[in-house]
């Protein structure tokens, strides 16, 4: 047996044990240790003894009974493994912040968006289930400004640009902020439209304003719910038009979440609206369809899947 498969036998053993096991006990579960010359497995075990201490585990020797007449080995799970970290929302949002001063794919915001997929229940929220793209497309102040805006369930008023390019004025109840593919979204009540809608934060034309108090979350609100897993959301402002070949439109329109048909053209090819929230991870599935597909809008979205042809043919 090779030496590390004979310590984490060891330390499984010690863990999962309900009373302290002597050394023979161990020596008659544990084969490494079950060979003929006692000396020689004494002395193997006195090393797997120091090796584990070295690394931090806490192997002890305790007594076995009452009268202390024998001594047995184990492993307080209590000692041997880490609580569970708890952040408030504060706390991630401030570790994001932070990690993303440092430019490129570094190991710190690899970590906190890790952090951010277990969060529940808070302004800022985290989603598993899918990639998350290395880096943010938001100002860390922008971030923290509607972060605290959702903590303090205030109205804010901010300038906005859809994918197609038009702006206008925005009246929100803030009530999370979410983290998705790389992208941060602000999810609250639209007054203008009456509804509950998510606007991503690198569409904001300006700064965030406060405007009055707001009113807090519908009982039931889940902020993942507006930004789901995948390339594509039911609802939101990010709209893609693709023209698709009559061989794989019918494909897509059945397959794409939220996908409606705009119309069908002389010429066979049929235009679907596609709601997206991370252009970076809908282009490579265009990509697959070949001379089937053409992007019509965004232009971002375009941009996307031409850099990755290029890509390709460089």
């Amino acid at each position: 047996m090779e030496p590390l498969e004979r310590l984490l036998n060891l330390v499984g053993l010690l863990l999962e044990t309900h009373t302290p096991l002597t050394f023979e006990q161990i020596r008659a579960t544990l084969e490494p240790y079950a060979q003929g010359n006692v000396d020689t497995a004494k002395r193997m075990f006195e090393r797997d003894k120091d090796i584990l201490r070295d690394y931090g585990v806490p192997l002890e020797l305790v007594d076995t009974d009452a009268w202390g007449t024998e001594q047995g080995y184990l492993i307080p799970k209590d000692q041997y493994y880490l609580p569970d970290i708890a952040f408030t929302p504060e706390e991630l949002g401030a570790l994001m912040v932070a990690a993303q001063g440092v430019r490129g794919d570094n190991p710190a915001e690899q970590a906190v968006r890790k952090l951010m997929s277990g969060a529940e229940g808070g302004v800022l929220a985290g989603l598993a289930g899918g990639p998350l793209a290395s880096g943010s497309d938001a100002g860390g102040d922008l971030v923290m400004a509607a972060a605290d805006a959702a903590q303090a369930h205030r109205r804010v008023r901010f300038g906005y640009r859809t994918s197609k390019g038009t702006t206008s004025e925005r009246d929100v109840d803030a009530y999370a902020v979410v983290f998705r593919a790389g992208h941060w979204y602000l999810a609250g009540f639209d007054h203008e439209r009456d509804e509950v809608r998510s606007f991503r934060l690198s569409r904001f034309t300006g700064d965030l304003h406060d405007a009055a108090e707001g009113a807090k979350p519908p009982e039931g609100f889940r902020a993942a719910d507006l930004v789901m897993g995948g390339p594509w959301v039911s609802t939101g402002e990010e709209q893609a038009v693709i023209a698709l070949s009559p061989d794989v439109a019918w494909w897509a329109a059945s397959t794409l979440t939220g996908a409606e048909i705009i119309r069908t053209r002389q010429d066979g090819w049929v235009e679907l609206s596609v709601p997206v929230a991370d252009e970076r991870a809908l282009a490579p599935m265009i990509l697959q369809l070949g001379p089937d597909a053409l992007v019509m809008e965004p232009a971002t979205l375009r941009d996307e899947v031409v850099s990755r042809l290029e890509a390709l043919v460089g």
